[in-house]
């Protein structure tokens, strides 16, 4: 399963103009169109250099990228989680996803109504916030109001499965996400159950004008949305929604061409992406061959063989060792010949964790 991101925000902040200009910038596998409660779904390929220069070493035939998936959830608006806007319906689509790109706008323009009236950054960021907060927190009441029940038996585990939420209700109740409440054990099964909005990880989107690029410096909207990702130890792309929506109407060189004269190494699609894999502690190894490159996504600190589970299940199961050759070795060598005859590559065993850029070729047996 490819990654999943959900898209939220207030309505008119961008969060549609940059859905489209990922959906145009890849292969639209799911693109569903929006109608009554469905989100949008486009799945991206995950654009990575290292790809496409070890199938032009290795001769591959086809090349086959990592994909991530982006879902547009219609804008929420205050009251989301009373189900103002259709919330409760917004809000649980919010639930299937891995992550959270909350794009904030940080643009003036009188033609493009603000829904609360002015721009600003904070009170936006607070109201999804809020909405956030108050579903989790019906979610919360509703299995303490299960459990209790239950724990009448006099159940000493349920007694403390109880105790746990109650202590969860508080913590939500003062403003702070579940995210930030510390879990061991048991209580980390319990915090999974429950499928909280607010325990997933957020990346901040400022979407700015296109004179602010690159970084927005000298915009007081991206510099309040930076102060609160800070707060909150997470991350800001900081992206123009309307030039990454022409960016995606070009071909790869007019692209490339399109970005030099405005003085950017990379569109804010490729950065946006890049983050969601840094937030979410994801990395990428590569198979090579005559027939397929291909990229494979999986978190770090994954071990060999559940990294060959990614390709089959067999592999895993039939694990006996993976041969492993460094981006970089493979690169400066020219091929898997090479790279073997210098003596670059290993054989790793069943506890070896993979490493970004790993080039792998996995031996099994069943």
């Amino acid at each position: 399963m490819p990654l999943r991101c959900g898209i939220v925000g207030l309505p008119n902040v961008g969060k549609s103009t940059l859905f489209n200009a990922l959906s145009r910038a890849g292969a639209a596998a799911a693109n569903y169109p929006f109608c009554t409660i469905e989100p949008n779904v486009g799945v991206v390929p995950v654009p990575d250099a290292r790809l496409w220069r070890l199938a032009e070493l290795a001769g591959s035939a086809k090349v086959t990228p990592t994909t991530i998936e982006f879902v547009d959830i219609a804008g929420l608006v205050a009251g989301a989680s009373k189900g103002e806007g259709l919330g409760n319906q917004f809000l649980a689509h919010i639930r299937e996803v891995d992550a959270i790109l909350h794009v904030v706008r940080c643009f003036e323009n009188p033609d493009v109504v603000h829904v609360a009236g002015a721009v600003d950054a904070a009170r936006d960021i607070e109201i999804i916030q809020t909405e956030l907060l108050l579903k989790d927190l019906e979610t919360v009441e509703r299995r303490i109001e299960r459990t209790a029940r239950a724990a009448k038996s006099g159940d000493k585990k349920l007694r403390e499965e109880l105790a746990f939420y109650e202590q969860l209700r508080e913590k939500l109740s003062s403003g702070q996400p579940a995210r930030s409440f510390t879990t061991t054990g048991a209580e980390s099964a319990w915090m999974r159950s429950l499928f909280l909005l607010t325990e997933k990880p957020v990346l901040y989107v400022a979407n700015v004008a296109e004179s602010d690029l690159p970084e927005g410096e000298g915009n007081p909207h991206v510099a309040k949305v930076r102060e609160i990702a800070a707060q909150e130890g997470t991350s800001v792309v900081v992206i123009c929604a309307e030039l990454e929506a022409q960016l995606a109407e070009l071909d790869d060189n007019e692209r490339q061409a399109f970005l030099r004269a405005l003085g950017l190494e990379q569109s804010g699609l490729e950065r946006l992406i890049r983050a969601a894999y840094d937030l979410l502690g994801l990395i990428t190894f590569f198979t090579v061959g005559p027939k397929e490159a291909r990229a494979w996504t999986i978190r770090r600190g994954t071990k060999a063989p559940q990294a060959a589970g990614m390709i089959h299940s067999d592999f895993e199961r039939g694990f006996i060792r993976a041969e492993t050759i460094a981006y970089e070795d493979y690169v400066r060598c020219g091929s898997e010949v090479a790279a073997r005859e210098a003596g670059l590559l290993r054989s790793e065993g069943r506890e070896y964790v993979v490493q970004d850029g790993d080039v792998m070729l996995f031996r099994f047996n069943v």
